[in-house]
């Protein structure tokens, strides 16, 4: 299972197809090598692009308003076709018979999650402080202002409970295919009376895909970032990179502030999560241009599962 970082796309479809071509050079060499991958990939970047474009439209008159979990979806068919054309592409060139496949994915929330009651992951362009406040006067929307740059809508970042295409999504990996599924951390749905509706939401892409790695029986995570290792002390004259790290070992350094909330954090938190439910299993976070060294044990920062508390051997 490899997650892709949204801002490693790039910010317009011209800088996303050329960036996807080198992805795609990348996760050939593995899928040549006889891995079987799924891919999931962050969307920040191109939601906020899509959310604002759509937002100005409507204040403009010229189109209808459109809710935010279609954004996402939006998300997924465009980055999804350009990495599978890519891949496909990269495929046909090197003779692999593998088919990539994009599922525009729902994942399940849960409407009590803590998370709808403090929305706190900004989307969409910034504003005033007067122009946050009448929009959100009109839209009953949340705004926030984000680190002196301006004000922004915010909205709940829930935990993934379940993949609404799960069985699909198995069936496509037992078949062979390259599976891209829940791009941008899966569109957020709650269920009810009615059946699956949408949320405004975004969910985690990491939580997601580290959720898709337990359900699929993955052996391998892997956490694609802008560093090839996890640090402690990051960007500090005492920093210290780390080769391996145990889930153990990962709970005292977020004890101790080690990793920043909307940085590394979520992707150590990923991680551990998977390897509590497949303890067997290794998750390795790296970056794009390191992770072949990553997957053979060579690169990135390796996490395993370490339980807290040992069972003392018997006399």
């Amino acid at each position: 299972m490899i997650a892709l970082g949204g801002n490693a796309l790039g910010n317009s479809p011209a800088e996303q197809l050329e960036r996807v071509q080198k992805t795609a050079e990348v996760l050939t060499d593995l899928v040549e090598d006889g891995f079987q991958l799924i891919i999931t990939h962050g969307n920040g970047p191109q939601v906020g692009v899509i959310n604002s474009a759509l937002e100005a439209a409507s204040a403009a008159g010229t189109s209808p308003v459109f809710p935010f979990p279609e954004c996402g979806a939006m998300t997924q068919g465009y980055i999804g076709y350009h990495l599978q054309q890519a891949l496909a592409n990269c495929f046909e060139r090197r003779g692999l018979r593998e088919i990539p496949v994009c599922v525009v994915t729902q994942v399940r929330v849960d409407p009590k999650d803590p998370a709808f009651s403090d929305p706190t992951k900004p989307i969409g362009r910034f504003l005033t402080e007067e122009e946050a406040k009448r929009l959100a006067a009109e839209t009953g929307y949340t705004y926030k202002e984000d680190a002196g740059r301006g004000w922004r809508r915010v909205v709940p970042s829930p935990v993934p409970v379940d993949v609404v295409e799960f069985q699909a999504l198995r069936r496509l990996v037992e078949s062979g295919s390259v599976v891209i599924a829940s791009g941008g951390g899966g569109i957020p749905v709650i269920r009810t009376e009615e059946g699956y509706k949408g949320v405004d939401a975004v969910i985690d892409k990491d939580r997601s895909a580290a959720l898709m790695a337990s359900e699929l029986s993955a052996d391998l995570l892997v956490i694609l970032t802008a560093v090839d290792k996890v640090c402690l002390n990051y960007g500090k004259p005492d920093q210290v990179t780390l080769d391996r790290l145990s889930t153990r070992k990962a709970e005292e350094y977020i004890r101790e502030g080690h990793f920043a909330k909307g940085s590394m954090l979520p992707k150590i938190e990923a991680c551990m999560s998977f390897l509590k439910v497949r303890s067997d299993a290794t998750a390795v976070i790296a970056s794009l241009e390191n992770v072949r060294n990553a997957v053979y044990g060579d690169g990135g920062t390796k996490l395993y599962y370490e339980p807290v508390y040992r069972k003392q051997l018997s006399s």
